[in-house]
């Protein structure tokens, strides 16, 4: 039996469909021959009706096919074809994550608050501390806590005020910054990207591996990797933060002391010296007697970004422009819209933020897009140091119509 229908050929193993006006056509001839000859080719008639629903079925097989054959490049994957490609460099998608937020904690010198003590918020989320830590003579210390909750739950400033686990010498917690939004399950783009950045997930002795295991870690929200191979002290970055000689810095926000210290060890060179406020001890269980080894890297402080956006005026803008604007800040700023997320070490500029804004409503456009570290910032850039954790929420986000 043959067939009118223009196939699918294949260029270099490529799928390349017919156009579905041509599919239409070949449809008609077979239609027209099967009776004879002589058949009204009108769309309107019923056998032009049916000529358009098999053009239908047959051009969404096409794009079903093509769609299956697009799943083993790596850019166009999604689902569980790109899980699967995700499976050859030993990576899984990320469930989701927890906000992160720095809190302070006071209380009685010398008092214990252990790793997974319970912090809650105003509006009733639970917070539980990251790693262990004991108040010094201060009478207070910056402790990391991580919702129990995945997702980008807001912990505005202040949010973090209630004890939640009784610790005997903790009478106080407070977040004087707001909290790094967490994250759902890992995006299509979000798990490419990583994937692409970590291929050297099998490999050893780099920071591209020690970067990759320890953006694999449970709860891992942001990462960055910076090795010192001199031998004096370097200023990184903006906030030109110190990393010792013959060393790596290994910046890092959620997850547990437990699996990001195993993590970085498994990778590191051996002899390394390590940078940053933070250590946990690992054991080379390769022996008898376990071998321990401190490792140490740097959890990063929660930093403010405020964005002040300009748009024109307009009696046909949405009503909740405000709202709409923000939500698009705060999508592009999270990585939601297909784009690179703010994080460790990161430089954002103005200009990243003008097509979401623009896609709301024809009726919008923008002025300008300012960005930066202080409320109603002034300028167009906000670069990040190794040691800041971007944080981002509605209230940050002034909309200013003009």
């Amino acid at each position: 039996m043959s067939t009118n229908v223009p196939i699918i050929t294949w260029v270099n193993g490529s799928p390349v469909l017919p156009t579905e006006t041509n599919i239409l056509a070949g449809v008609q001839q077979d239609i027209n021959a099967a009776f004879g000859g002589g058949v009204n080719p009108a769309l309107q008639t019923p056998q032009g009706q049916l000529a358009q629903s098999e053009t239908a079925i047959i051009g969404n097989k096409n794009d079903d096919i093509a769609y299956i054959a697009n799943q083993v490049n790596p850019a166009f994957a999604s689902g569980i074809w790109q899980d699967a490609i995700g499976e050859i460099y030993f990576m899984t998608r990320i469930a989701g994550a927890g906000t992160v937020v720095n809190a302070t904690c006071t209380g009685a010198v010398g008092t214990l608050i252990p790793a997974g003590s319970v912090a809650q918020d105003t509006t009733g989320y639970l917070y539980s501390s990251v790693s262990q830590a004991v108040i010094p003579s201060s009478g207070s210390i910056v402790v990391e806590f991580q919702n129990q909750t995945q997702g980008a739950i807001a912990c505005n400033i202040g949010a973090l005020s209630i004890i939640y686990t009784a610790v005997a010498g903790w009478n106080t917690v407070y977040n004087s910054t707001p909290g790094a939004l967490g994250n759902l399950v890992e995006s299509r783009a979000a798990f490419e990207a990583r994937r692409s950045a970590s291929v050297a997930v099998n490999s050893v002795n780099s920071i591209q591996s020690i970067y990759a295991a320890v953006t694999a870690v449970p709860n891992v929200i942001g990462a960055l990797v910076v090795d010192n191979p001199t031998g004096s002290a370097i200023s990184y970055g903006s906030t030109a933060y110190s990393i010792a000689a013959h060393s790596i810095c290994v910046s890092v926000a959620g997850g547990t002391s437990a699996t990001i210290s195993q993590a970085i060890w498994n990778e590191k060179p051996p002899g390394c010296n390590y940078s940053g406020n933070t250590s946990a001890t690992v054991y080379d269980m390769n022996y008898a007697s376990p071998v321990p080894y401190t490792v140490t890297w740097l959890t990063p402080t929660s930093t403010p970004v405020y964005f002040n956006i300009e748009i024109k005026n307009s009696t046909l803008l949405p009503s909740n422009i405000t709202v709409l604007v923000q939500n698009a800040v705060l999508a592009s700023f999270n990585g939601e819209d297909g784009g690179a997320a703010v994080t460790i070490g990161s430089t954002s500029y103005s200009g990243r933020y003008y097509a979401n804004i623009n896609a709301i409503s024809p009726s919008v456009n923008v002025i300008e897009v300012y960005i930066g570290f202080v409320s109603n910032p002034s300028t167009l850039i906000a670069a990040l140091g190794i040691d800041e954790l971007p944080t981002c929420t509605a209230s940050n986000i002034l909309v200013t119509l003009v």
